[in-house]
């Protein structure tokens, strides 16, 4: 009985915030800088907004064409 009256009462501190995730949004805010940083590095890399601008640039052509 006292392994049920733990886990609810560890359920219990839980649901109102008994436990805090201070910090969480610094490493969650620095994961996603880190996730755009290696796009950007990616993107200029491998040239690809050169290419996204010169396939625009043909469907515009074949449009007006």
């Amino acid at each position: 009985m006292s392994r049920l009256l733990k886990w609810t009462r560890g359920i219990g501190e839980r649901t109102r915030g008994g436990y805090s995730d201070r910090g969480a949004g610094f490493v969650e805010y620095a994961g996603l800088l880190l996730l755009i940083a290696t796009v950007v590095v990616a993107v200029v890399a491998l040239d690809i907004d050169a290419q996204v601008a010169n396939a625009i640039q043909r469907a515009v052509n074949n449009i007006l064409d």
